[in-house]
C-alpha cells in the first residue's frame, strides 16, 4: 500500500500474518493495520482457530506452529510465549508447541513457498490501494493443486514494545525440549 516507496501518501500499513495449513493446504492470513507485535501474532492464530481450525479438526486438543525466529513471533519473546498461553492455551484447551526456524533460515518455511508466494503472484504489478483490495487479493488467491485462502482485516491498534514481567513468565505452563530448548517449546492450559 505504497507504505515503504510512498508513507505520507499511503492509505495506512497493512501488516499480513499467515497461518499454512499444509494438511488441508489451506491458507489464512490476517492484514492487520498497525504493526506486527506477538499479540497481533497470537490474535491471527486464534482467529484461524476459531473461524476455521477448530471446525476443520474438532477432536484436536493439541497444535504444532514452525514459526520463524524473529518478528511478531520470535523465539526470545516473552510476549509471544505470554500471549499464547492467555489468547490461545487457556481459553480454547490447547496444548501448543512450536518450533522455531533459526535466524536466517526462515525462508525454508513452507508458508513462504505455499502461502505468500501464490498471493505475492496474484496481486503482482496492482496497485494496493486500500485494506479492502489487499484482503480481495488475498482471498482470491488459489493454485490448481487446490490452495484456497481466506482472509480478514484486523484494525486493532498494536502497541510496540509490550514488556512481560518475570512473575508472569513463572506463571506459564512452558516445557522445553532438550534439543535447542529456546527454538522448541510446549504450552499447556493452565490446570493440565
Amino acid at each position: 500500500m505504497n507504505d515503504h516507496d510512498f508513507l505520507n501518501d499511503a492509505v495506512g500499513m497493512s501488516v499480513p500474518y499467515g497461518i499454512y495449513d499444509p494438511e488441508a493446504n489451506r491458507g489464512f492470513v490476517a492484514v492487520g493495520t498497525s504493526y506486527e507485535t506477538p499479540s497481533f501474532a497470537v490474535d491471527s492464530i486464534a482467529l484461524w482457530w476459531k473461524r476455521c481450525g477448530r471446525s476443520m479438526y474438532p477432536k484436536a486438543d493439541e497444535l504444532l506452529i514452525l514459526a520463524d525466529c524473529g518478528g511478531g513471533n520470535g523465539a526470545r519473546s516473552r510476549a509471544w510465549k505470554y500471549h499464547l498461553q492467555h489468547q490461545l492455551c487457556d481459553p480454547y484447551g490447547l496444548t501448543v508447541t512450536v518450533c522455531h526456524y533459526p535466524p536466517g533460515a526462515s525462508k525454508w518455511n513452507p508458508i513462504e513457498h505455499h502461502l505468500f508466494s501464490h498471493i505475492s503472484n496474484n496481486w503482482a504489478g496492482k496497485p494496493l490501494e486500500s485494506y479492502e483490495t489487499v484482503v480481495k487479493y488475498i482471498q482470491r488467491t488459489k493454485t490448481t493443486t487446490g490452495l484456497r485462502v481466506r482472509a480478514c482485516l484486523v484494525p486493532k491498534n498494536y502497541a510496540k514494545g509490550e514488556q512481560i514481567s518475570a512473575t508472569d513468565m513463572a506463571r506459564l505452563v512452558i516445557t522445553h525440549y532438550k534439543g535447542l530448548p529456546g527454538w522448541n517449546y510446549k504450552l499447556a492450559p493452565l490446570g493440565m
